[in-house]
């Protein structure tokens, strides 16, 4: 019977032995080579995978860079320090990189606007979007619950007094809280001076009146003011070219609501 048993785990391990040669050789004979130049820059790049860069993820910008389908300078999380080390590794010319910020474009705070309703349930923008258009009086407003909050991971996205604010010092331009938000209120803009509306809402100026005070009423006095024509109007609000913007101010400062601010 003893015999039996270490005969079976005899050859139990020479079974696994050989399966082990046989893996091992397939190994080194099927193996991928692996491109220096790919594994240098993907250790130079941030590792954030956010996909700012219109990659799928880091390694897939350091392979598309090292084959010369991509640009040096569209990792904005890595920034400058990234694009320099990258430069070297490839041979070229240092890239420079356009720093962009993220953007929340909503004041609708609980000074300015308030709830037509009291939500009790998962606290996510997401969530209370899909009950009756949300809580907000303004069905355009930002909802106040954090879904940009949590998809941020530099700690530079806050909800204060009811609203998103973003802190442009912390902000990496990853675009997470950009995809995060449900009604699309969040957009990365260069960081320049430069007007920004910071409103969303579609509704007659009226209406918008009733629902906040910071909103755009689409007046159209910004737009008929800018010295650059830099300003359109549509559907009752107001938009900023930031290619025609020269900064000059006069739309913010025509402005009756305040919903137009300045960028520096």
């Amino acid at each position: 019977m003893y015999t039996s048993i270490i005969t079976a785990v005899i050859i139990v391990a020479a079974l696994g032995l050989l399966i082990g040669l046989i893996l091992a050789f397939a190994s080194v004979i099927f193996a991928v080579p692996k491109n220096e130049k790919i594994e240098k820059v993907t250790e130079i790049l941030p590792g954030a995978n956010c996909g700012a860069c219109g990659y799928s993820g880091c390694a897939g910008y350091a392979e598309a860079l090292v084959k010369g389908k991509a640009e040096i300078g569209l990792c904005t999380v890595g920034g400058i320090k990234a694009a320099k080390e990258i430069s070297q590794i490839l041979g070229k010319e240092n890239a420079s990189v356009e720093r962009k910020v993220a953007v929340v474009h909503c004041m609708g705070s609980c000074d300015n606007t308030q709830n037509k309703a009291e939500y009790v349930g998962l606290s996510s923008c997401l969530a209370a979007h899909k009950v009756g258009e949300g809580v907000t009086s303004c069905t355009y407003g930002c909802l106040g619950l954090g879904d940009c909050v949590r998809a941020c991971d530099f700690d530079a996205v806050k909800i204060c007094n009811g609203v998103s604010i973003v802190d442009p010092e912390k902000c990496k331009a990853c675009s997470k809280c950009v995809g995060a938000c449900p009604r699309n209120l969040i957009s990365l803009v260069s960081l320049k001076p430069q007007a920004i509306v910071r409103c969303s809402n579609r509704q007659k100026g009226a209406q918008t009146r009733k629902l906040c005070k910071s909103g755009c009423i689409g007046c159209m006095k910004c737009m008929k003011n800018c010295p650059e024509n830099a300003i359109t109007v549509k559907d009752f609000c107001a938009f900023v070219d930031p290619l025609k913007c020269s900064g000059c101010r006069t739309c913010v400062d025509n402005c009756p609501t305040g919903s137009i601010t300045f960028f520096d």
